[in-house]
């Protein structure tokens, strides 16, 4: 009778296992979604006015130093980010804030830090204007694109309807398009979302689950895993300083409204394995460190060396297919092409 006995236990176990393993891809169904293509920045625009945001993103004409683009401080071939504490701009000029990843944006509900701008065509205005970023004005970026033929053209092709296509606003219109385009799905996260049970390790399972019932999903869920809400930094205490400078009050500067003091937006997960350093001030360095700050600050909870191991484990299955860009070749500038200035 015994090893009838020990043959029904392991079928129990067996069973058990697989419907823990079934009740986590439900939960996680319910929680989270796969990249399913480009945003839809991308979908609404012309091939023609992809493929002109990809030169302007590129090219570091649009800063008033000839030096900045867009891709200097979010690297496409290096998650999105330069892996700077923060960005160096105009001038050697340092950033305040952590420069946030560019692949996904799309997906957010906001953009940076603070949530200040509601889409990837106002964000792509900010950099471009601010002193200790590019540096450089509408009107001189208009008067360097429409002193190349070559842009002239590609800007007429664009935005066929109008009159006067070159301008700054239909400059952050195409660089947005591309952008939009700038995801990364078939993660292995993303292929257990759509039923591949083996798609993650054991580990990685682990991690999942630990992430769910610990409360992470709660503000980082959805397809982007964050990049939906904004969250005070520090709910259940205060972290360390060099996670989050006392000097910085986040969203409050925004609205001026005290309650939002240490509020910001909550980051997207997806590639957070190739994006350090972490959080606003870029300081920390350790995405273990990062997840154990997490759980202390916001969750109130200290993760054992394990439990940060598997969320660690977890994140990495959120590493998807990197973009592949071909670098375009940009117009050459002519002798009416304002000079670099430094």
């Amino acid at each position: 009778m015994r090893p009838i006995i020990l043959a029904a236990a392991a079928l129990v176990a067996a069973s058990s296992a697989v419907h823990a393993a079934d009740d986590l891809m439900k939960r996680s169904t319910e929680l989270f979604a796969p990249i399913a293509g480009p945003g839809p920045e991308a979908k609404a625009a012309s091939r023609t006015m992809i493929e002109l945001g990809k030169s302007l993103y590129f090219d570091p004409r649009v800063s008033a130093s000839g030096l900045i683009s867009c891709n200097s401080c979010h690297n496409v071939g290096g998650g999105g980010v330069d892996g700077m504490e923060t960005s160096v701009g105009h001038a050697w000029a340092k950033g305040p804030r952590n420069a946030p990843t560019v692949l996904n944006a799309t997906f957010n509900a906001s953009q940076f830090w603070d949530g200040r701008a509601p889409n990837l065509k106002e964000q792509a205005k900010g950099p471009v204007q601010a002193g200790v970023e590019m540096n450089n004005t509408p009107d001189r970026v208009e008067a360097t694109l429409k002193s190349m033929p070559a842009y002239v053209a590609q800007f007429a092709k664009a935005f066929p309807k109008e009159k006067q296509p070159v301008t700054f606003d239909n400059m952050a219109t195409a660089i947005a398009a591309f952008e939009a385009t700038l995801v990364t799905p078939d993660a292995p996260f993303d292929r257990y979302l759509k039923g591949d049970a083996k798609a993650l390790t054991a580990q990685q399972k682990k991690g999942l689950a630990t992430f769910i019932d610990s409360g992470c999903a709660s503000c980082h869920s959805g397809v982007n895993l964050g990049g939906g809400s904004f969250q005070k930094f520090g709910v259940a205490g205060d972290p360390p300083e060099a996670a989050r400078p006392g000097a910085d009050k986040g969203r409050e500067k925004v609205t001026s409204n005290p309650d939002d003091a240490f509020v910001f937006r909550v980051p997207t997960l997806r590639n957070v394995a190739l994006t350090a350093p972490y959080f606003h001030s870029g300081k920390i360095r350790s995405l273990d460190q990062a997840v154990r700050i997490m759980a202390e600050s916001q969750l109130g909870k200290t993760l054992s060396d394990a439990e940060a191991a598997d969320v660690v484990a977890f994140l990495d299955s959120l590493t998807g297919r990197q973009p592949q860009v071909t670098l375009p070749v940009l117009p050459p500038s002519t002798a009416t092409t304002p000079a670099p200035s430094l």
